[in-house]
């Protein structure tokens, strides 16, 4: 773990202490050198001083929120026993806890064996998760992407050319197509179609995981791959397989008319085959099945 403080006093005696516990203990003694630091390693959990000369404990934790390597470590910081200010501010920043100086501490490691096994048990968890070689992110109500596995930190910046990690920002208008995919699902799709310059990903809005984080998968598509799945699944043809693609990304038949270049009144004579064919009687349930098909083959 990390431990930030700017008296080498108490910087000495927290390290002993965790030392002692066979926790090893990374130190540094202002915010700056913290951030620099995490370049090179990113522990399991972060000891922050609230108050400190320079930049302080909660633009550091600040700054650690908003980068996508660090944003999701546990950060617990130190202030004193009566700053309840200091303390609403800490916890605004994004902490997660708070120890009061002066320390007590069996108090403190009491706290932090806690959040270590909890931080240990997250990670394992995000470990596993990367191994699967899903595209996978979390993204708050902003549109702030909260953590990423591997690849789909590695397609976003490919996508959207950045040449580098991204660090939290999505494009507004993907921001608020994300976010009405989210409170409207009444149309039978979880499913966002992005076109990008030109690359064409799907969002797929998988669950809400936590008071204010969303779970999707990304998918970059391939010319006419989406149409392939659902001709072979369905038995359609091709005109019949690009309207219910289209249908599972939540267009009206004027929006599909107007993206195959066909008149409303043929869309609607391939999406009366397409529904022969799904043996169902509404767009909704066609579109639930086609995103369905179209999950388990990404």
């Amino acid at each position: 773990m990390l431990v930030v403080e700017d008296s080498a006093e108490t910087l000495s005696f927290i390290a002993d202490a965790l030392e002692a516990e066979g926790v090893t203990a990374l130190v540094a003694t202002s915010g700056e050198a913290a951030l620099s630091l995490m370049q090179q390693i990113v522990p399991d959990l972060i000891l922050m001083d609230a108050v400190m000369p320079g930049m302080d404990g909660f633009e550091t934790t600040r700054r650690l929120r908003q980068n996508i390597a660090t944003s999701h470590l546990p950060v617990i910081f130190m202030t004193g026993l009566t700053d309840t200010k200091h303390i609403v501010e800490g916890l605004g920043a994004g902490a997660v806890d708070y120890i009061a100086k002066p320390i007590v501490l069996e108090v403190m490691l009491a706290r932090l064996r806690v959040h270590l096994t909890n931080a240990r048990l997250a990670h394992g968890a995000r470990t596993a998760l990367d191994a699967t070689g899903r595209s996978l992110l979390a993204i708050d109500q902003a549109g702030r992407i909260l953590w990423s596995t591997p690849q789909a930190e590695s397609l976003l910046a490919e996508i959207f050319a950045t040449g580098e990690k991204r660090q939290n920002d999505l494009p507004p208008t993907l921001i608020e197509k994300l976010e009405q995919l989210r409170s409207d699902l009444s149309h039978g799709t979880n499913t966002f179609v992005f076109d990008f310059a030109a690359r064409r990903a799907s969002f797929i809005y998988l669950s809400r995981v936590g008071p204010n984080e969303f779970l999707y998968r990304l998918i970059e598509e391939q010319a006419g791959a989406r149409e392939a799945i659902l001709r072979e699944k369905f038995l359609l043809t091709s005109r019949e397989a690009e309207v219910l693609v289209w249908i599972a990304a939540g267009k009206s038949n004027r929006d599909i008319s107007e993206i195959l270049s066909i008149s409303p009144r043929t869309v609607n004579k391939h999406l009366e085959q397409v529904f022969v064919k799904l043996g169902v009687e509404n767009r909704a349930t066609a579109a639930a099945m086609a995103v369905r098909a179209l999950t388990d083959r990404s």
